[in-house]
């Protein structure tokens, strides 16, 4: 079993194996990249085979092969097989060409160089990556792409770190530390692969990115632990190292990279869906038919009894067929006359049509993004349409709403805060930037952003309150590029995130404490001296600039790391020199992923010379270090060490700019706000950093160790040594969830306890100010640890650290033991600003009739107010806030929220716009017509858990469809999906889940839409989906008009289709009745086999792509009009059943007016035959024309393309081919009919008279019974003046009727004045919620807070906006003309139908103003 988990790999530089041991390697991949399906001799084959997979090829292929049986056959079976084969080619030249833009790029990758060692010449040689084997030793210099997954065994860094850019895999520019494997750390001399004889045994191949486990055999027996940070992964690019060695483990498709590469992704979409179901029609249809025909095949010939007519041809043994087997035959004949009726061209003209409705999606500007330079990618070819049938959507926050771009707001040390109030005005600066920057000239060289500001301040004073705006993106297109320039290469970096200025107050406070510790310094006092404020002041500052994994890069080489190295002591070579050290100096984490529970220690303890360290090497190592302890303390009994004297050296900032590599947007807004303050870091080595400080110059804290965050333990920490008191200080950075928990208990008798309780408290309330201003919180705290706790901890740490099995849980115990007791030292604000447009994007989301659900990680506090500054919720909506400990209080708070809205709105008066609610799960309608849209939930992960559970999934649906906005928070990935399943499988509801990072990956997957944006936090999400946008702002076109375009579109072209098919097919069947159902055709087969295919097929194609029924700015203006796609008006089950019955009727007409006109003539059958294939061309045209709403040349071009062709080919055809198909002989007949004036005149007629009750059909219906649809049409065919004044009026309209809310504020006053809250006293929590507020307590108490009567005139929010009809949107009055854009506007001017348009024209109907998108209740 083991062997089968396992992988053993070995260097291919060592002698052959023997030949027993072969067998146990196994195959292995080459790195050979071969994303192709086919090869020259399988590509037909295999095409094939791929093909048949669809049923509708097989039917055809299957109705082609019958036509080969003579008994049977209707036509020349070489003929019909023409269809099939040409449809079969398209598509095989359709997957040939892609196949082959694959195979280049797999070319161009496989024929990339790199270098290997090579065992004959000793040395390293270059080789394509198709030729690196697993087991072959690679050398990558910097900026090099990694050819395989790569071990890594040797770095040219002194510390054994390699740094990697993974932008190729995931899209992060930021950097990742991989390190080399512990045992080659020891090595003196420089690595040689022709000494590796060690074996190394790890995992299977799997596409886990975040995860390898295994353990390298030395030729002593002895074992080192392979983990995640040894890994070196294909397509990442080597950064801040000269040269790195390692050894191929995965090659090829079974690197990480590639397993994870799934390619676009297929689903079938709920059209598509329905389009079967009416296949499926189709073919009981054409089996009724064919019956039918059978049926009155037989009879026809029973009742000739033994008088044989004369046309009844014996068979060749003499004798005639009974009626029965006559009947037989004939419906195998009749299945392959009526095979059209099946649309055998429907399957490829969809693909085609999606795949050039995805072109045009590219090409849209307004999808592209500047500053980031992307665009919108489509990764789902076939789900287009699904876009404008979207009810739900689910959302992540961070980086979705917003930028996911920190910025340094306010902080609160040792219970003072400090409100930034200058930097807010910065931030503000930059919303006025747009207008004033472009007509600034940039001036040459890099100016600071607080000079750019100073000089917009001279220009110009601003005055700008802290409303919801200043939560947006702010920067110019000219900023944005100055940026871009900035940080090419280095993540979270804008003018922005870096610029900070300093409070004053917080300024002169650091700055009288750097001068305060100068002076102890150069008068040798103790540092317990320093006031406990200006103490805790200074370790704040140290904590944020030391307590991450920043890297510092310098700008004229982005990627080479700054390495200044402070020498403190002379490199640790032995055990002996360790003992004699004051600590272990080089323990740092071998991990620096943000998302990594990896807690490790740095690998010079690996130097030491054993593998791992027993027990009792332990205890004698650290029984020898107390001694040391104890001589140290005597040395250093003044509180500093021989480091006093050490002179400031280094790079100071002011000199040479510093960029910062931080693997979150997080650490580098921290970072930089330090920087802010003279506190600067301007060094990080394994197991240093150095930070630049105002008076004291270059302080080097010797890192001990790294213990990195993770999802868990919610805050990550270092250990270091002090340079100025040779403490081990550990500095501790978190969510103020769980610092709080963790911070040291303060006694209430001591008086410096109770100070420390009380500074715990205000930090408490400013963390709560924090939250409600949407701000994101993090806690510094620190903890000084005495030389018994360090050396007791480091023992069970050292265990941990070199254990090989269960190494990351020992490592999550040994970081959980040293966090606690900690002193708080204060707490930060962050701000992650909303992107551009958000607020309004959701508001025409909600009015587009989809009702928006937020899930995210977030604090509850955090996320209630970024949901109010985006418009999520509304200050004026009851918010019922579920928070429970238990299943049981969940169940009771879920049974109480529903009771109360039952008995709150049953009896109230409803306003007739809202419509009426049942209870109880029914057909779904529009989320936001629900009677209570005025409700948004709120529910925290705890209590998402318990309402997920079976036996309370559907009070919650229950409940949550009752709201308009429902706000998930500390909700996981899990929980995300688990969400987003829910309400797809029992509400039946189209869903669409949109995140950008790799926590949304699981919910993308599971919604039937999955939307990535690629933003800072990587492609994960991206690769998951199936679209990627650059911004949130983007969906709104995307499914507004996009979504509703691509859905009308097809709906409507599969309608045509079936019609289309159904009336040609139809005139064979009325024909049967005048040929004794013999399976005879008035029709030449020339013109049956191809009318579908090449007459009738472009037009539809071209309406299919090009087709818009609404303007792209109507459809933005009015996104009511969206709503027509989910409830799927332009194809319901009906509308397929009326186009059968409008085709029967129209094959009708078509039939026998041609039939009457040529009765009782001579005129042969095929004479007869064309006239009608040409009306019934004509009709199907026509009848494109009618249901064809926007007119291009292209349609134009088509359908007159079409009509030349059918007669081309046709004069051509009985010219040339006489008797290529004999008995049939039809020789000069379109040339005989086009000169009769009997043919023009019955393709005139026929097509009116079919066509006239579908025409007036649409003219009635759209002129006296609108639909929103043909209401947003008519308003396009305004004069532009009068069409812009209505979409005015709409805007005005929106903006009068959704009075400004309170902005969301910023500074120290609360989001809410006080008399406006209501406080749920008795629970676990204190809760603020706004006007009319529902809080839901653990104890099953709700309080209600007294709400103003609304004036039922005036809607006074949004969701009254919602229901707001079309027809309300736009009162057509009097004095516009309605016939200008009614649908009869062209013949309204004739003296036919003066009058009867006159009389349309009156006041317009009540029930165009009774059409609300929001009147149809919601059921339950």
């Amino acid at each position: 079993k083991r062997e089968s988990e396992t992988r053993t790999v070995r260097s291919n530089l060592l002698l052959p194996e023997p030949e027993v041991e072969k067998p146990r390697r196994g195959p292995l991949a080459s790195n050979r990249l071969k994303t192709t399906k086919y090869t020259a001799l399988s590509f037909l084959p295999k095409n094939l085979f791929e093909q048949f997979h669809r049923l509708a090829n097989v039917y055809f292929v299957f109705i082609a092969l019958l036509n080969f049986v003579p008994a049977v056959n209707a036509f020349q079976p070489e003929l019909a097989l023409a269809p099939v084969l040409f449809i079969l080619a398209v598509t095989a030249i359709k997957d040939l060409w892609e196949d082959y833009s694959r195979y280049r790029s797999d070319n161009e990758i496989n024929h990339m160089e790199c270098l290997v060692y090579c065992r004959n010449e000793k040395k390293y040689v270059n080789r394509f990556w198709k030729e690196v084997e697993v087991g072959d030793f690679v050398q990558l210099r910097c900026n090099e792409i990694i050819p395989a997954d790569i071990l890594l065994l040797s770095s040219s860094d002194p510390d054994g770190l390699c740094h990697i850019e993974t932008a190729n895999l995931d899209g992060e520019t930021n950097l990742k530390q991989r390190q080399v494997v512990r045992r080659f750390l020891e090595l003196d001399s420089e690595f040689d692969p022709l000494k590796f004889t060690s074996v190394i045994e790890c995992e299977k191949p799997n596409n886990d990115l975040s995860r390898f486990r295994g353990y390298i055999v030395h030729k002593s027996g002895k074992k080192d632990g392979l983990y995640k940070e040894n890994l070196l992964l294909r397509g990442c690019t080597v950064r801040n190292t000269e040269e790195v060695t390692g050894i191929v483990i995965y090659a090829g498709h079974e690197t990480k990279a590639l397993l994870n590469n799934n390619g676009p992704r297929y689903k079938r979409s709920k059209l598509e869906r329905q389009m079967n179901i009416d296949v499926l029609w189709c073919v009981l249809i054409l089996i009724a038919m064919c019956l039918f025909s059978a049926i009155g095949h037989g009879l026809w010939v029973w009742q000739y009894n033994e008088k044989k007519p004369v046309f009844d041809v014996p068979g060749f043994d003499g004798n005639y067929l009974s009626p029965v087997l006559a009947a037989v035959y004939l419906f195998l004949t009749m299945i392959i006359v009526f095979q059209v009726l099946i649309p055998i061209s429907l399957y490829v003209s969809i693909e085609i049509v999606k795949v050039c409705q995805v072109f045009f999606i590219h090409q849209d500007k307004d999808l592209y993004d500047e500053e980031t330079d992307s665009q919108l990618q489509c990764r789902a070819l076939n789900i287009t349409e699904d876009l404008g049938q979207i009810q739900y959507i689910f959302s992540d926050k961070t980086g979705t709403l917003t930028e996911n771009k920190m910025v340094f707001r306010r902080c609160t040390v040792s219970g003072v805060e400090y409100s930034h109030d200058a930097n807010a005005r910065r931030l503000a600066m930059y919303q006025e930037a747009d207008s004033e920057e472009e007509e600034t000239p940039a001036k040459g060289g890099i100016v600071s952003q607080r000079d750019s500001i100073s000089s917009h301040q001279s220009m110009k004073v601003v005055h700008r309150s802290l409303s919801t705006k200043s939560h947006r993106r702010t920067g110019s297109r000219a900023e944005a590029k100055r940026a871009s320039i900035l940080s090419k290469h280095t993540a979270f970096s804008s003018p922005m995130e870096k610029d900070i200025t300093p409070d004053s107050n917080l300024l002169e406070k650091v700055n009288e404490c750097a001068r305060s510790l100068e002076f102890m310094r150069s008068h040798e006092q103790s540092l317990s001296q320093l006031t406990p404020e200006l103490s805790d002041i200074f370790d704040f500052f140290i904590g944020l600039t030391i307590c991450n994994t920043v890297v510092v890069t310098s700008p004229d080489q982005p990627r080479q790391k700054v390495r200044v190295r402070f020498e403190l002591k002379s490199p640790v070579k032995t055990i002996e020199d360790f003992i004699r050290r004051f600590t272990p100096s080089r323990l740092t984490s071998g991990s620096n992923s943000s998302s990594s529970s990896s807690l490790s220690t740095s690998k010079s303890m690996h130097r030491l010379g054993s593998n791992s360290l027993s027990t009792t090497s332990t205890e004698s190592t650290l029984l020898k270090l107390e001694e040391k302890f104890a001589h140290s303390a005597q040395m250093n009994n003044n509180g500093y060490s021989s480091q006093q004297g050490r002179k400031a050296i280094g790079i100071r900032p002011e000199e040479r700019e510093l960029r910062y590599e931080a693997e979150s947007p997080d650490e580098a807004a921290l970072v930089y706000a330090a920087r802010a303050y003279n506190c600067a870091l301007v060094g990080r080595l394994s197991d240093q950093v150095s930070v630049e400080l105002p008076h004291l110059g270059t302080l080097t804290f010797e890192l001990l160790h790294t213990l990195g965050f993770d999802s868990i333990r919610k805050r990550m920490s270092v250990v270091v040594r002090h340079p100025l008191t040779d403490e081990i200080n550990v500095y501790t950075k978190g969510a103020d969830s769980v610092i709080m928990d963790l911070l040291l208990p303060c006694s209430s008798d001591d008086p410096r306890g109770k100070h420390q309780k009380k500074i715990q408290s205000k930090t408490q309330n400013y963390l709560n100010l924090y939250a409600i201003d949407g701000l994101r919180t993090l806690c510094i705290a620190k903890r000084v640890l005495s030389k018994e706790e360090y050396a007791c901890w480091l023992k069970s740490h050292l265990e941990a650290e070199s254990s090989i099995e269960n190494r990351e849980e020992l490592l999550f115990q040994s970081a959980l033991r040293i966090e606690t007791n900690l002193h708080l030292l204060g707490a930060t604000g962050i701000e992650d600003r909303l992107q551009d447009g958000v607020p309004e994007t959701i508001a025409n989301l909600r009015k587009a009739g989809l009702q928006i659900w937020v899930l995210t990680g977030d604090k509850q506090e955090t996320a209630i107010n970024i949901a109010y500054a985006c418009k999520l919720l509304d200050h004026d909506e009851e918010i019922i806030t579920l928070n429970a400990e238990s299943l049981e209080t969940s169940a009771a708070l879920l049974d109480q929220c529903l009771q109360y809205i039952e008995t709150k709105f049953s009896n109230s008066t409803i306003d007739k716009s809202v419509g009426t609610m049942t209870v109880g799960f029914g057909p779904l309608s529009p989320p936001s017509s629900s009677l209570h849209s005025t409700l948004g939930l709120v529910i925290d992960g705890k209590t998402l858990a318990y309402a997920l559970d079976k036996t309370l999934e559907d009070k919650f649906l229950s409940l949550a469809r009752r709201c308009r906005s429902v706000l998930c928070c500390r909700s996981t990935p899990l929980q995300k999906s688990m969400v987003v399943k829910l309400v797809r499988n029992k509400l039946k509801a189209m869903t669409l889940a949109i995140g950008d990072g790799a926590n949304d990956v699981s919910m993308i997957q599971v919604a039937d839409v999955g939307v990535g944006i690629s933003g800072p936090e990587g492609m994960q999400a991206v690769m998951a989906s199936d679209f990627a946008i650059p911004q949130f702002q983007h969906l709104e076109k995307l499914l507004l008009v996009h979504g509703h375009w691509c859905y009308s579109r097809l709906a409507n072209m599969v309608l045509y289709f079936f019609y289309k098919n159904a009336m040609f097919v139809a005139l064979l069947l009325w024909y049967q009745f005048y040929c004794g159902f013999s399976g005879s055709s008035m029709i030449d087969q020339w013109y049956l086999i191809f009318f579908n295919l090449l007459f009738s097929s472009l037009p539809q194609m071209i309406t299919g792509v090009l087709d818009k029924d609404i303007p792209a700015d109507v459809l933005i203006a009015v996104p009511q009009l969206y709503r027509s796609g989910q409830k799927m008006e332009e194809y319901q089950p009906h509308m397929f059943w009326m186009n059968m019955i409008d085709a029967l009727y129209q094959s009708l007409v078509c039939f026998f007016i041609p039939y009457f006109t040529y009765y009782d003539s001579d005129v042969d059958i095929f004479s007869w035959g064309t006239p009608i294939t040409t009306i019934a061309l004509f009709t199907i045209i026509l009848h494109l024309a009618i249901e064809t709403k926007t007119w291009t040349l292209f349609h134009w071009s088509s359908c007159i393309f079409s009509i030349l062709l059918f007669f081309i080919v046709a004069l051509v055809y009985n010219v040339s081919c006489p008797i290529c198909y004999p008995p049939s002989n039809p020789y000069w007949t379109m040339e005989k009919l086009m000169g009769e004036p009997m043919f023009y005149l019955t393709c005139l007629i026929s097509p009116v008279t079919a066509l006239l009750p579908r025409f007036l059909y649409r003219t009635l219906q759209g002129t006296v019974f609108p639909t929103q649809l043909q209401l947003g049409r008519q308003l396009t065919r305004l004069p532009p003046e009068t069409r812009s004044q209505n979409l005015d009026r709409n805007c005005s309209k929106v903006c009068n009727q959704n009075p400004t809310s309170q902005p969301f504020q910023h500074g120290n006053e609360p989001a809410f004045p006080t008399n406006t809250r209501a406080e749920h006293t008795t629970g676990l929590s204190v809760m603020a919620s706004p006007p009319g507020a529902l809080l839901c307590g653990e104890n099953k108490h709700s309080s209600v807070a007294n709400s103003e009567v609304q004036s039922p005139r005036i809607p006074h929010n949004t969701s009254e906006m919602e229901s707001i009809s079309v027809g309300e949107m736009f009162p057509w009055n009097s004095t516009i003309d309605q016939s200008g854009f009614s649908l009869l506007n062209w013949i309204t001017s004739t003296p036919l139908f003066i009058r009867f348009g006159r009389v349309l024209q009156l006041s317009p109907s009540p029930l165009q103003n009774e059409l609300a998108f929001g009147r149809s209740g919601h059921s339950f």
